[in-house]
């Protein structure tokens, strides 16, 4: 059944048309750079006239969970730890419902209050993309989460909640011998937070990005209305949802795909002094039928003492060539591929990647092996984490920027970048792998240069004490952009973060029409994700 809302829409065209007007012409975020200082917004006067009341109104809902309104300042911070918004309220559901009236509230409410929501899990997102500056945020995490349901059957499948952590499915999955086809390299995020960017690591060549791998979703929208959704069911609603940045919806369900999981992981790493070799390589690898489970590379700038550095996880192929490997001050191309075994057959595979390295070019003397199970592997990430948070390293600025560069452009953007605007990368790793784009659906709101074969580059800096600051590193991410800018790289922001419209439809490009359309029929009034700042609330005519 559809929301008053809708019904009221419906009633009335030349309302409907006000809304819509009022969407368009208030579209313009604020141009104010609102992280530019990194203490918490405390506001000195309320946004709107009537904003003392709101408190009292919210509490007058009748829920499952329940609002806090007092010692918010957890949701004001993310893993970015760049922008602080003071939200109004947190709202801890226990139930979709509690979403869906929270929403309705505030659409029936806003003629008079400015409040938006915003959709939290694990907090992170880089640049407060999952904060509402005195509005609603919606502790995900709180969501109760029904046993997961999977399905062992000729489809895979596992049905779980938008709050739920990919580590948690993964437990869950393996006990049926299965696990999602695609990761990210942290899986101690949520569902929905991932589905709602896009999901991509070393498998994205192979799966594509998670959200090629959903066959449903329950969202609730911006006008309150739960819908279920699906390539064959609200099918517009369903594409929108994956990678649309929560503009449309927040992803309460999810039902995900599901394929064999085997036990055990071959890990290898290898270098290449030269670039075009290592891209090679690498693109050689993405295209082959017979190749590795996942693939992915980094990039090493005045770094010493790599290898001995990888010793404690990794065993060099030949350990006296292994020491006499010298750098000479080079910049390193580090590949890092994986394959998936299970122990019964180790001859076999390592059959398979005897057969697979020798079509390599990397330095004979920089092969390093190690083994370790799954799900060792796959959570590798979180070991670090709390090796960091053990040191108090963890709570410090991360100012990431990821781009996604065509095929076409990749040796120009390293020649201009690596070792020219990054002279180091002493605050955070490099990544840079090649996925194909053929596994990706381009029905989706995901944003992608136009070419079969894209790169993603991930500078993963953390502004940690010691090192260079904050400001330096975001002075070189601009550099960075403005190069790829001035070179006409056909560059993408994953993960991107924009000051303007005219930045978000730069972005968009083709799609931007179809993104707009879209947040006009599911969110008319711009209440959701106001965070990422590509609209603006609306205010209701009536």
């Amino acid at each position: 059944m559809g929301s008053p809302v809708c019904g009221f829409l419906k009633q009335n065209n030349i309302i409907f048309l006000r809304f819509f007007a009022i969407l368009v012409l208030s579209c313009i975020p604020d141009r104010t750079n609102l992280c530019s200082n990194p203490s918490f917004d405390t506001p000195t006067s309320p946004p709107h006239s009537s904003s003392s009341s709101i408190p009292s109104s919210l509490k007058t809902l009748t829920l499952d969970g329940y609002f806090s309104f007092e010692n918010l300042k957890h949701a004001a911070k993310d893993f970015g730890n760049i922008c602080h918004y003071l939200p109004i309220a947190v709202l801890h559901p226990k139930s979709v419902s509690d979403i869906s009236s929270t929403i309705k509230h505030i659409l029936y409410t806003s003629s008079v209050t400015k409040l938006t929501v915003a959709a939290r899990g694990r907090g992170h997102s880089l640049q407060g993309q999952a904060q509402a500056y005195q509005g609603v945020v919606i502790n995900m995490e709180s969501l109760d989460r029904p046993s997961m349901y999977i399905e062992n059957g000729e489809v895979p499948y596992v049905d779980v909640s938008g709050g739920e952590l990919w580590i948690n499915i993964l437990h869950e999955t393996l006990k049926y011998g299965l696990s999602p086809k695609s990761w990210t390299d942290y899986l101690h995020l949520t569902v929905g937070g991932t589905l709602s960017n896009a999901g991509i690591s070393g498998q994205a060549f192979r799966h594509g990005p998670q959200i090629n791998n959903v066959y449903q979703l329950e969202v609730v929208t911006g006008r309150g209305e739960v819908v279920t959704c699906s390539d064959k069911e609200n099918a517009d609603l369903f594409y929108g949802v994956l990678g649309g940045l929560g503009q449309f919806g927040i992803i309460t369900r999810a039902r995900i795909s599901l394929g064999p999981a085997e036990k055990m992981v071959k890990w290898i790493r290898v270098l290449y002094s030269e670039f075009s070799t290592f891209s090679n390589d690498q693109e050689h690898l993405i295209s082959s039928n017979n190749s590795f489970d996942y693939i992915e590379g980094f990039v090493m700038i005045n770094r010493t003492g790599l290898l001995n550095n990888w010793r404690s996880s990794f065993n060099p192929k030949d350990p006296i060539q292994a020491s006499q490997f010298s750098s000479d001050g080079k910049i390193l191309y580090c590949l890092e591929m994986v394959k998936y075994f299970n122990p019964e057959k180790i001859d076999v595979l390592n059959q398979d990647i005897e057969k697979l390295l020798s079509e390599l070019n990397y330095i004979p003397s920089t092969l390093f092996l190690s083994e370790v199970s799954y799900v060792e592997f796959l959570d590798r990430v979180h070991l670090s984490e709390i090796k960091l948070r053990s040191k108090g390293l963890r709570e410090v600025p991360h100012p990431w920027l990821n781009l996604l560069i065509p095929k076409s452009r990749i040796f120009d953007f390293a020649e201009g970048v690596f070792g020219n605007i990054v002279k180091d990368n002493n605050n955070g790793p490099i990544l840079i792998y090649p996925v194909n784009k053929a596994k990706w659906n381009n029905r989706t709101s995901m944003v992608t240069p136009e070419e079969d074969i894209i790169y993603l580059v991930a500078f993963l800096s953390s502004a940690l004490p010691g090192t260079d600051g904050l400001e330096h590193i975001m002075t070189q991410n601009q550099h960075i952009l403005d190069f790829c800018a001035k070179a006409q790289l056909g560059a993408k922001q994953y993960l991107p973060h924009y000051h303007t419209q005219d930045e978000w439809r730069a972005h968009f490009g083709t799609q931007w029409e179809t993104f707009v359309q879209r947040k006009s029929a599911y969110d008319p009034l711009a209440i959701l994700a106001p965070g990422q700042r590509i609209f603006q609330k609306a205010i209701s005519i009536t």
